[in-house]
């Protein structure tokens, strides 16, 4: 185990995804032993020494096995499925998966600190101008969002009742280097790197966009993590995020202008029934403010930026 001097050992699950790498690179960094697991390896190295975990299908007793093994002191869960999955195969990566870590770090004889990722998501849409507080009562209106809620029930009760040493950060929009093929602006980037390539003017059709989100940039978010890790907070559940919301369009138009890359925009009527007083989340950062000494630095367009650069060295 570490001791106030040296590093902390963690073990990152999921660390081969959009956060989990970013995760691992950061305590490697920061001197730390860094174990990252996964279902299988990325097709690109990452930090840290990769070891194949499938939580979803192993018993809590491998994993607890592998964790006092390799002297865990923190556990960050960055794994979780939404994209391609069944309901059932939800269950099983967002809920499933936290009960079966749950037991395992109980079960160790030196239980390690989780630091496990929630979502935004978890509390649904308030109208425009409200932020979400930790103490809200959640309402959240996709499968996604309802199964990332029960994943935090279980690990704020098993804290309450077990004594585990844990927090959940909800999460924010999180936005940065290495964003996901499939989200708004990786689909974005994707073309407009592709056209930049070819020397094309990138073709884009767009609807309106009015959704607005808080949109954190991933190195911030990656600070938080850290921080949470090494510090003991009040409160088991923690909102991470900017404390502003952006409309959804303001990004693509920032990726366009960092970017350089002509484009023609096609307009597309949204879909009925959306718009602005439908779309909308906005995070309350003050107890991770008082809690973690923890405020987020970087602009949207410092998000983009790096997202883009990672496209053209990717």
């Amino acid at each position: 185990m570490s001791t106030p001097h040296t590093p902390p050992r963690v073990a990152v699950l999921g660390g081969t995804g959009f956060i989990g790498r970013a995760v691992t690179a950061r305590f490697q960094a920061l001197g730390s032993e860094v174990l990252t697991l996964a279902r299988k390896p990325s097709a690109t190295p990452v930090a840290g020494r990769f070891v194949p975990f499938d939580l979803t299908s192993a018993p809590a007793s491998e994993l607890a096995a592998l964790l006092e093994r390799e002297r865990t002191d923190v556990v960050v869960n960055a794994a979780g499925g939404m994209w391609g999955l069944d309901d059932e195969q939800m269950h099983t990566a967002n809920v499933v998966l936290v009960d079966r870590l749950v037991e395992a770090i109980g079960s160790t004889a030196a239980p390690a600190r989780l630091v496990h990722l929630g979502t935004v998501h978890e509390y649904g849409l308030v109208p425009v101008g409200v932020s979400q507080h930790e103490d809200d009562v959640p309402a959240p209106v996709m499968a996604y969002g309802r199964l990332k809620l029960e994943a935090t029930e279980r690990v704020v009760s098993a804290v309450r009742s077990d004594g585990l040493d844990a927090v959940v950060l909800r999460l924010g929009n999180v936005t940065g280097a290495g964003q996901p093929g499939h989200s708004l602006l990786g689909v974005m980037g994707a073309k407009l790197a592709a056209a930049r390539a070819a020397g094309e003017v990138a073709e884009l059709s767009l609807a309106p966009l009015t959704a607005q989100r808080d949109f954190v940039d991933l190195d911030d978010t990656v600070d938080a993590i850290v921080s949470a890790a090494g510090t003991r907070t009040a409160r088991s559940v923690l909102n991470i995020g900017t404390g502003s919301a952006a409309p959804a369009r303001r990004l693509v138009d920032l990726l366009v202008e960092v970017s350089g890359v002509p484009v023609t925009v096609t307009e597309v009527p949204a879909p009925e029934g959306t718009g602005p007083e439908s779309e909308w989340q906005q995070l309350d950062i003050s107890a991770a403010r008082e809690q973690l000494g923890w405020v987020p630095q970087r602009t949207l367009r410092q998000s983009v930026e790096s997202l883009w650069a990672d496209r053209l060295n990717g």
